[in-house]
């Protein structure tokens, strides 16, 4: 593999200083606010409340290549050796973005503007937590000034009270129509070629993907439809990085990746799924159907014992009790898995450390990247990894980007993918993966 290497310009420099003022503002529309601001766009929501828009940038990490992690941890320390702020916690300086499924991803079309790993703290930042909403103004230079940072502040501030608290939704752009990566007859052959792998011995599990190709009627707007998943799908993240006008990555991801706060982690594994029930006993019987399922529990445990070995060399970790994740058109077996780290740690080490999960990824991790990379017709860019945030004192909150698609202008890509082992069937799973680009299809669909 290639060493890691910075991308771009407007990165960390030894000079500069990180200067932020923050005020508190009456609520604004964040559909408004996105869309009266500049590139790079961000948003991130988790289901405990806290809500960060940004928009363009103090200053932008990227990195590419093996030591993709340890680049972005040097980088942000770098960036934070020197802050003059003056604001609650909740408006802490915060590193919002992600990173590719492939360290040596290439950011072609889809993915235009979508490097291996990049991560922005946003200029002009709001941020919503019990109730409150905050307005941050961030400036990043060798001559950066708390006076022109908070004149520059007020002069924002005047500027967003003349947006709306409350923004009308516009519709859905419209679905003209669809096509499918792979075919259904190369997916069963992908499936059945990746069940003789398995019974040959070297590969308990992969994750193959599958990509749909969407011509849309009229051009999206993505603050809309986050806002209409905001309503639908309440219990999930939402997230969007939008480096450039020429495209935008988001979705309402079910699973977290990891939460880390000092020396305590939460993490989840989530694996094997089975559509909603049209009543409740329906619904009830399905949820039973996964839980005496002995390949989705098979594929439960795969995931669980993976991510707890990954985790143990960092800490003490304990596995929770199994339950079933209820969304609005699928159910996931889930097990909650808690750790507290034997010594100080960066959340991205953790996430390293995670990503890629066996949800996404399989068993042996080494094994089933090469199989996927093997077997898989289309690049999963940001598909499938690690978006979120993190802080100067290493701690974080990050996502699986999965449920989740990248879109510009009249055309979207959106991803799905599902776990193979031994016993799967190829029609069954087809069946499976097809509910799982719902999330977002629904609110393109008119």
């Amino acid at each position: 593999m290639e060493p890691a290497r910075r991308e771009g310009s407007g990165g960390p420099r030894a000079d500069a200083v990180l200067v932020s003022r923050t005020c508190e503002i009456p609520d604004v529309s964040y559909r408004a606010f996105l869309a009266s601001e500049q590139a790079p766009r961000l948003h991130w929501a988790a289901p405990d409340g806290l809500e960060v828009v940004g928009s363009g940038a103090a200053v932008t990490l990227t990195a590419r290549g093996e030591n993709r992690f340890e680049t972005l941890r040097e980088d942000a320390e770098t960036v934070f050796r020197e802050i003059d702020r003056s604001e609650p916690t909740e408006t802490r300086p915060r590193f919002l973005g992600g990173l590719a499924f492939n360290e040596n991803h290439d950011p072609q079309p889809p993915w235009t503007g979508f490097p291996a790993a990049a991560f922005v703290l946003p200029e002009i930042q709001l941020t919503r937590a019990d109730g409150t909403t905050w307005l941050t103004v961030r400036e990043y230079s060798t001559d950066a000034t708390p006076e022109a940072v908070a004149a520059r502040l007020d002069s924002i501030r005047a500027e967003l009270e003349t947006l709306p608290s409350m923004c009308p939704s516009g519709g859905p752009p419209g679905v003209e129509r669809t096509s499918v990566t792979p075919t259904k007859a190369e997916w069963t052959e992908q499936v059945e070629g990746a069940i003789a792998r398995i019974r040959d011995g070297d590969l308990r599990k992969v994750v193959l993907a599958t990509a749909l190709s969407v011509d849309l009627a009229d051009a999206v707007v993505v603050p809309e439809v986050l806002e209409r998943l905001r309503r639908t799908y309440p219990n999930c993240y939402r997230f969007l990085v939008q480096p450039t006008d020429a495209a935008a990555f988001f979705g309402p991801p079910p699973e977290r990746l990891v939460e880390m706060s000092g020396t305590e982690v939460r993490t989840e594994a989530l694996a094997g799924s089975v559509p909603r029930g049209e009543t409740p006993e329906a619904d009830a019987e399905l949820a039973q159907s996964m839980l005496e399922s002995e390949k989705l529990q098979h594929e439960q445990r795969l995931v669980v014992d993976a991510i707890m070995a990954q985790l143990t060399p960092l800490g003490e970790v304990e596995e929770g009790e199994q339950g079933v994740r209820k969304l609005t058109n699928i159910q996931h077996l889930e097990t909650p898995i808690t750790a507290t780290l034997s010594g100080d740690e960066h959340v991205l080490t953790i996430v390293e450390a995670l990503h890629p999960t066996p949800a996404v990824g399989g068993l042996p991790p080494d094994r089933a990247w090469e199989v996927i990379r093997e077997t898989e017709t289309f690049e999963r860019g940001w598909y499938a990894a690690p978006v979120g945030w993190f802080d100067a004192a290493g701690d974080g909150e990050f996502a699986v980007g999965i449920r989740s698609g990248v879109v510009g202008g009249r055309q979207a890509t959106l991803f799905a993918g599902n776990g193979i082992v031994a016993d799967s069937d190829p029609d069954e799973e087809w069946e499976e993966v097809k509910h799982k680009y719902r999330p977002i299809l629904d609110e393109l669909e008119r």
